[in-house]
């Protein structure tokens, strides 16, 4: 073969792989795609959200926005979820909220019939009470609402259990596909996940996915894990979960807490405490933050993630930081989310991707799309 016949091999495969996702060896780099269905069974039609009651910006038309553009691309591969129980949410959650989550819309509807989102009236305060009945679960559903839950935006629906348990099968299957060698698979979880604490679901979430996988690795490989958290919104669950412990990072880029929520924790003097001092880093993002901004700052945390030494990276992966996202204030591009992809992947981490927020739904397909493909899809 001459040297003519060799460089229109090279030129024709190159061009191929930047275009379509082909090698150089004319082999289609895939990247598999863990969805459920379950999802569909989280549909609330209302939520309360600054005194008004409104159509949720957390919907089931996101999750499929995303399938329908990552499916018509064959560089991305779909496959079920592994069903996995109980017992990996119940080591990280209260097993008293999973109890809740299971039986709570079905009990609140036997107390008031025909209620579609149950959503609380009375929010549990420790100075509510007195110290002999400190951490005692109301006896009333009308009270037990708001004893696990935190805020007013997530409302329980009636298959919200069912699709919040198939947003953690999506997350560890995902997990495990990384596990058993890939180097990055996309759970397509939904419900999200990062805004759940160890006893309390808000923030859209019910089970903190990312931190149940993170979990996972940890108890189950005894590595080093870094949680990298990308949404607009500061992933408190996540962070409470993992603030003294020192086998899981957590690095969050998220808009300052003096203006966005959830207002009251995200800020950057929170860097762990005991065993985990020093493994809680919060980057707060400004007002209109753009590509250059953000992507520096990420930078910035892939150094400190490479500094710590993880041997598995789980990505909560919120595209709210679009220029254009209804609930957020920065200004990240498409384009801008695929550099975010390249400069992730310069870890040269086995990396697992968790869906989060992102609520400009016509443009949410198209960004997660570009992000994955910068990882390397």
């Amino acid at each position: 073969m001459d040297g003519l016949a060799c460089w229109l091999i090279v030129t024709v495969f190159g061009r191929l792989g930047m275009s379509t996702g082909y090698s150089i060896s004319g082999i289609l780099q895939v990247m598999k795609v863990v969805y459920t269905a379950a999802h569909l069974l989280h549909d609330p039609q209302v939520e309360f959200e600054t005194s008004t009651a409104h159509k949720p910006w957390e919907h089931i038309g996101r999750a499929e926005a995303i399938r329908e553009t990552l499916q018509a691309d064959p560089r991305f591969e779909f496959v079920g979820p592994s069903e996995w129980g109980t017992a990996p949410i119940e080591a990280v959650h209260n097993t008293g909220l999973v109890r809740f989550l299971s039986e709570g819309w079905q009990q609140y509807n036997a107390a008031q019939p025909g209620v579609r989102e149950v959503v609380a009236d009375v929010f549990y305060r420790p100075a509510l009470r007195d110290k002999m009945s400190a951490g005692r679960e109301p006896q009333s559903i009308l009270g037990r609402v708001g004893y696990w839950c935190f805020e007013t935006t997530t409302p329980l629906t009636e298959g919200t259990y069912t699709a919040a348990r198939g947003a953690v099968d999506t997350a560890l299957t995902t997990t495990q596909l990384v596990l058993d060698g890939e180097a990055s698979a996309y759970g397509l979880c939904r419900p999200p996940g990062h805004h759940a604490t160890s006893d309390l679901y808000g923030g859209y979430c019910f089970f903190n996915n990312a931190a149940v996988a993170a979990h996972h690795v940890a108890s189950t490989t005894g590595s080093k894990v870094t949680v990298l958290d990308v949404d607009y919104h500061h992933g408190n669950g996540t962070q409470q979960i993992f603030y003294d412990r020192d086998d899981v990072q957590y690095v969050s880029l998220h808009g300052d807490p003096a203006r966005a929520y959830p207002y009251s924790i995200g800020f950057a003097d929170e860097t762990g405490s005991g065993r985990g001092l020093g493994y809680n880093i919060n980057h707060l993002m400004p007002l209109r933050a753009d590509d250059d901004l953000y992507v520096s700052a990420l930078s910035t945390a892939c150094q400190q993630i490479a500094a710590f030494g993880p041997a598995v990276l789980i990505v909560s992966l919120g595209l709210d930081t679009y220029i254009t996202d209804p609930i957020s204030d920065l200004a990240v591009t498409t384009p801008g989310m695929r550099r975010c992809g390249e400069v992730v992947r310069q870890l040269g981490l086995p990396t697992i991707v968790l869906q989060e927020g992102g609520y400009d739904v016509a443009a949410l397909g198209a960004n997660v799309h570009a992000w994955l493909t910068g990882l390397g899809a």
